[in-house]
């Protein structure tokens, strides 16, 4: 059985799997978990304020036990400063438009809304994902990687098979 501490984030393009993996993490571990979209949008998808926002996650940061799944990229470097883990799903774009595409008219509780459509600018934020937000993660991940545990995951598969191994 692997070791991993009890402040994790799960980040990864959007349709990656995130919030499946923080999912059965939170199944595994008992840890709780909170979803950045729960805290940030509301059922009538509007969203809270900045600082609405920021005192929710600041809320979660200051406890001992967590998984935080979601990017928000202004939060990353405050959640890696806090973290114990990383787990960063790392799919192709065309598989991670596969899974937000799969989703489409499901009940999730990761949202507090059933998505009707894929919607064109969503689907250009996951094409763009790598360009956009990745130098930022790769940057805080070798800033990091001496003192917090990353896994990367390059499949769906990969990261099953992770979780296979913790039972």
């Amino acid at each position: 059985m692997r070791e991993y501490g009890s402040r994790i984030i799960v980040i990864g393009c959007p349709g990656a799997g995130k919030s499946t993996f923080a999912r059965k993490l939170r199944d595994k571990t008992g840890l709780p978990l909170y979803y950045l979209d729960m805290l940030y949008h509301k059922p009538d998808r509007t969203a809270v304020t900045r600082g609405e926002f920021d005192k929710k996650l600041s809320a979660v940061l200051r406890t001992d036990e967590w998984i935080i799944d979601g990017n928000y990229q202004r939060t990353l470097p405050l959640r890696f400063e806090a973290c114990t883990d990383v787990f960063l799903l790392d799919l192709p774009p065309e598989e991670c438009l596969l899974g937000a595409a799969s989703r489409i008219g499901t009940a999730r509780e990761d949202m507090p809304w059933i998505e009707q459509e894929f919607d064109p600018g969503f689907r250009q934020y996951i094409l763009d994902f790598r360009k956009d937000q990745i130098p930022l993660i790769d940057e805080l991940v070798r800033r990091y990687r001496d003192t917090r545990r990353i896994t990367v995951f390059r499949s769906r598969g990969e990261a099953d098979r992770w979780l296979d191994e913790e039972s």
